[in-house]
């Protein structure tokens, strides 16, 4: 009886010590990974931003819907100090680049320059904030509905 339970306090001890050093060994950092890692993106954030959804006007009557879902990047430091949410500050840029720039034909694929429209929602936020505070700016989904298609699908 008493090499029954030996064993099992054996055993136990065996696993214990096991499950410590795994999770010991999982938490460890990579330093492989670090030196890999461009010093360039060290403290920024990542935030996404909900939908979206700009609507587009010809001849005083709305035609569809530009969407748009961005993610863009900042300093964490610099965005826990803002008054105001930065989404909320992006969606308002998306609007005011979309209505300045109405040569924008979102009914052509082709004709909407990505480069130039990240660019000019990055230079919008930092020249209205007065500092670099958006570093990039990734685009995650952008899409235009036709008003007909808006209506098929609400019905």
């Amino acid at each position: 009886m008493i090499k029954l339970m030996v064993a099992a306090l054996w055993i136990s001890i065996a696993t214990t010590g096991a499950m410590l050093f795994s999770f010991q060994w999982a938490q460890a950092p990579d330093e492989s990974a670090n030196a890999e890692e461009s010093p360039a993106f060290h403290g920024l954030d990542y935030v996404s931003t909900d939908i979206i959804s700009v609507p587009v006007f010809k001849d005083g009557r709305v035609h569809g819907y530009f969407l748009a879902r961005l993610v863009f990047t900042a300093e964490a430091a610099r965005l826990a100090q803002l008054k105001l949410p930065p989404q909320a500050l992006l969606a308002d840029q998306v609007y005011s680049h979309l209505y300045a720039n109405p040569q924008i034909d979102f009914t052509n694929r082709q004709s909407l320059d990505v480069d130039t429209f990240r660019a000019g929602i990055r230079d919008g936020v930092n020249e209205r904030l007065g500092e670099d505070l958006i570093h990039e700016i990734l685009i995650e989904q952008v899409d235009y509905l036709p008003k007909d298609q808006v209506a098929a699908a609400s019905q």
